[in-house]
């Protein structure tokens, strides 16, 4: 049967909450600690065990580290984006990595919060960049930024990774997801990161964002226990039409190597604020079952969502009938 993950968060931290989530068929949580420490969580990771226990459920703990990931800085309140106005980026407004603005250019698009924003720069300076609000909305701290068209590099872990590195024995992780791989050496430097940490039997998870990773994903697959197509960023990378074939060949490609391979975000995404699914929420759950996941994982739809129990109700049935269905026509 398919492996089904919960993302940890406010909606879905308490042991009791927790423990619905176990009985909807729940495997195990990711934990984003693009904003947060691992040791800032160990209340949520305590009621996680807690829970587990009480179900009589072995549960799985996956940390997703910062990684090379652009995001916002930290805003004093979120700032609400107006189409057709301008925003100031860098020095004397929002803050952002400041490595994106050596060789940016009048017309590059940038994209927040996976997509949900966009803004073309009208004019780049060394430390700042002038930019038109085409597509607005309402940007908070540490949101995610992206480039399309453009490699932006930056450092493959930072501090606060190889810090929550330090203690995963200590917090019973089981997996590290690294985010916006590339190639093979970066994945051989997280896996002796996580020797070092003293962790070997931890999992480590690659997680395909950006092109690069989707052209090197052969040489990337000896290197990882796990392949995850993380859909928000990828479809950053790529026009959002074509994101469904390249689903669709990293699955057949995964799957003629027998590597597992999760498939990941907005998998039931209206569920963050409604009870029930859209039709093609779950007909994209079941198609990613036929095409041969191994894994669903569901983000802010646990995480911050209304409805994280019904959630993963839906995730189960959806997952079971496409089974049902695969045995049917064999």
């Amino acid at each position: 049967m398919i492996n089904l993950y919960g993302t940890l968060g406010p909606a879905c931290c308490e042991v009791s909450v927790l423990r619905e989530l176990f009985a909807q068929g729940m495997t195990g949580v990711r934990l984003n600690l693009s904003h947060v420490r691992l040791s800032g969580c160990q209340k949520w990771i305590e009621n996680l065990f807690a829970a587990a226990a009480a179900s009589g459920t072995p549960t799985e703990l996956i940390i997703d580290l910062q990684g090379p990931e652009l995001r916002v800085g930290t805003l004093n309140s979120p700032v609400t984006l107006v189409n057709g106005e301008s925003i100031r980026l860098g020095e004397g407004g929002i803050s952002v990595p400041e490595y994106i603005f050596p060789g940016l250019e009048s017309g590059q698009e940038i994209l927040f919060d996976d997509g949900r924003m966009m803004v073309y720069v009208t004019s780049a300076f060394e430390n700042y960049a002038l930019c038109h609000i085409a597509r607005g909305g309402v940007l908070a701290s540490r949101k995610s930024v992206a480039l399309p068209g453009r490699d932006v590099r930056s450092p493959i872990m930072t501090q606060a990774d190889l810090e929550n590195l330090s203690r995963t024995r200590e917090y019973g992780v089981t997996g590290v997801m690294q985010p916006f791989v590339q190639s093979a050496e970066e994945l051989r430097n997280v896996r002796k990161a996580i020797q070092q940490a003293g962790a070997s039997g931890v999992k480590l998870y690659a997680k395909l964002e950006n092109a690069r990773g989707v052209e090197n994903l052969t040489e990337l697959m000896p290197e990882a226990d796990e392949i995850v197509i993380a859909r928000g960023d990828l479809g950053n990378a790529f026009p959002l039409w074509e994101l469904p074939g390249i689903q669709k060949d990293i699955l057949s490609t995964c799957r003629k190597a027998g590597k597992p391979v999760m498939v990941a975000t907005q998998i039931l995404f209206t569920m963050e604020h409604a009870p029930v699914p859209t039709r093609a929420e779950v007909c994209d759950i079941f198609c990613a079952v036929l095409d041969g996941a191994t894994s669903l994982l569901v983000t802010g739809e646990t995480a911050v969502g209304l409805f994280p129990t019904e959630v993963m109700r839906f995730l189960r049935l959806t997952a079971q009938e496409a089974f049902r269905y695969k045995t049917r026509v064999r």
